[in-house]
């Protein structure tokens, strides 16, 4: 009898376990992983024993132990989806692009009523789009790009009001574009390369470019196909806007005149605002409406007539005079298409002869900046729970613009101003694509450096050569400026040693267990939960020498908790050539070089 109690007692636990939780979310999942192949052993952690699946990697729940997020993304999965999806009732994001995943997508999908993002793009799928989806009445951005869907686009999917993005570029899909609804404001850039597919009122057959079966896994394989694929890139938004120029003849840099019907001066999913509404919201840009100013202009805090806070960046007049109308939005609309819960979002923009303004949402909680180091007595100190968050968080933004962007973007100028929060303090990733917007006149990645010193990697400095590694470097600095609270040219002054070289000197730190030195004072001096994981992955994230660095979706992964340890010891393994040194000393030099921090202005709220 003694031996039976305690299986009763453990029975009875797991019993209220399921009755609290439920257990439709567990299954739901695990349903999931066993239709899919999964080489890297992504789902390792998925274990149907727990009552709750709040503890698995790439899920994410809420405070009621709710499942919000799933993020499987760019995880090497093949395989089908499952009905059992449509039991997740209060998901938000279902993140299942770049993969391998064939088969059709479940109609059950149309009982996620809760959610905002589906993105199953750049995988095998087939079948028609379910009508079903026609439901996600709160969805904000549907991507079943670079997938093999056929049939009809359904009318149910023009009653989504909220939807801002849309992708179903690179099917099969045929008829003719529901062009009503939600629907009237996407441009053929949504839906290009269906080669049977038409627009209302248009029966000239789509653009037929590369077929969707050109996919990630063969697309190197083919002889010449970068070049083509460049020629091909420039050629798509070019065609798009041309339409879009056919249907709303305008003149060449003309401002929209006030009084307009605003739908017919949008370009995409953009607004296209008028010079003298950004005056007025704006207060004639008036200094103290000053948010903050950088490389490319300064950035003004702005109310728009309908009551809405916005931040409209003026870029610099260098940016008026090179290319014409047509490059500018394009370059524009493709800024705009990069969506992702952690970068800034592009609201619209204006153009006039003299004049080139981004419209973008305003951030109550200002920059990651902004709140560490020249933070107002009045402003609390970010927690380390916080902290940890931003770090996780502007790691996935910059993730999404090296990985799932085409081409990739390279911001070029991370940086602990140029990390945003919302009104959740949740990082969101802001002015990429600015540099390649004030160099659209140029076609190579290599131009004139662009960045902040302190953050800019040694080779960088050395070729001009820019790369998704140099965006790495920076924000292995940015993590060293949230565990620290100092800005990247005072933390050398952190060493009180001119002759040691920073990156090394953080190492000693951790070797020697002396974090309490490196933390931030304002989180009370306490060693704390994960600081010593993150320091680690700053330091990994700022070799000197680029191809060692991780990837951005490696770093997601190891503030995750997954892969860290096994790089660290890698690293500890390895005999650290002697050339590094000259470059770690360039390192310590930019650190060291007098630059002025007045040249490089904090944003507050924007």
């Amino acid at each position: 009898m003694d031996k039976i109690l305690p299986v009763i007692l453990y029975l009875f636990i797991l019993g209220f376990h399921k009755r609290v939780y439920g257990n439709a979310e567990v299954d739901a999942l695990n349903s999931l992983k066993s239709k899919l192949n999964d080489p890297k052993n992504v789902l390792q952690s998925w274990d149907s024993a727990l009552p709750t699946p709040c503890t698995w990697f790439h899920v994410t729940c809420d405070p009621r132990n709710k499942v919000t997020r799933v993020d499987l993304g760019n995880a090497d999965l093949s395989g089908e989806l499952v009905s059992e999806l449509g039991q997740l009732t209060n998901l938000q994001y279902l993140e299942l692009y770049s993969n391998n995943i064939t088969g059709k997508i479940p109609d059950e999908l149309g009982k996620l009523r809760q959610l905002v993002s589906l993105d199953l793009y750049l995988n095998q799928l087939e079948g028609g789009i379910p009508n079903t989806l026609g439901n996600l009445q709160k969805l904000r951005y549907l991507r079943l790009n670079n997938n093999s869907l056929m049939g009809t686009i359904p009318n149910s999917l023009t009653t989504i009001d909220k939807l801002e993005i849309l992708d179903l570029s690179n099917n099969f899909l045929n008829g003719s574009v529901p062009y009503n609804g939600s629907f009237s404001r996407f441009t053929n850039i949504s839906f290009f390369n269906n080669p049977n597919l038409t627009f209302a009122n248009d029966t000239t057959p789509n653009v037929t470019l590369t077929p969707p079966s050109v996919r990630k896994d063969n697309t190197f394989a083919i002889a010449g196909g970068v070049a083509v694929g460049a020629a091909i890139f420039i050629a798509v938004p070019l065609i798009a806007l041309a339409w879009w120029r056919r249907r709303h003849p305008q003149d060449h840099f003309s401002d929209v005149a006030a009084g307009e019907d605003p739908e017919v001066h949008q370009l995409g999913q953009l607004k296209r605002f008028s010079l003298r509404e950004l005056q007025v919201a704006t207060d004639g840009f008036s200094d103290k409406n000053i948010l903050g100013r950088g490389a490319f202009g300064k950035v003004y805090k702005g109310r728009l007539v309908d009551g809405s806070l916005v931040a409209v960046k003026r870029l610099l007049d260098r940016v008026q005079v090179q290319g014409g109308e047509l490059q500018f939005q394009t370059e524009v609309e493709l800024i705009s298409m990069a969506v992702h819960r952690n970068l800034l979002r592009l609201q619209g923009f204006c153009m006039t002869p003299t004049e080139r303004l981004l419209v973008y949402p305003f951030m109550v909680n200002g920059s990651v900046a902004s709140c560490l180091k020249d933070r107002p007595d009045t402003k609390p100190a970010l927690d380390w729970p916080t902290r940890k968050r931003i770090a996780l968080g502007s790691a996935r933004g910059l993730a999404y613009l090296h990985d799932h962007c085409d081409p990739k973007i390279i911001h070029r100028d991370v940086k602990a101003a140029n990390i945003l929060l919302d009104e959740e303090f949740e990082a969101i990733v802001g002015d990429f694509g600015l540099a390649k917007l004030m160099d659209y006149k140029d076609t190579h990645v290599t131009t004139g450096v662009r960045g902040t010193i302190g953050h800019i990697a040694p080779e960088y400095i050395s070729t001009g050569r820019s790369s998704e590694k140099t965006d790495v470097f920076g924000y292995g600095v940015m993590l060293l400026e949230l565990i620290t609270g100092q800005r990247a040219y005072d933390l050398a002054r952190l060493a009180n040693d001119d002759e040691v070289m920073l990156l090394d000197w953080v190492k000693g730190l951790l070797e020697d267990r002396k974090l309490e030195v490196l933390v931030d004072p304002d989180l009370g001096g306490n060693l704390l939960n994960g600081v010593e994981e993150v320091i680690r992955v700053a330091l990994l994230c700022t070799r000197a020498t680029p191809w060692e660095r991780p990837k951005m979706f490696e770093v997601v992964k190891m503030l995750e908790g997954d892969g860290l340890a096994e790089r660290w010891e890698e690293w500890k393994k390895e005999a650290i050539p002697k050339k590094e040194d000259s470059q770690i000393q360039q390192i310590r030099v930019e650190f060291n070089s007098g630059f002025n921090p007045s040249n490089d202005h904090l944003s507050g709220p924007r």
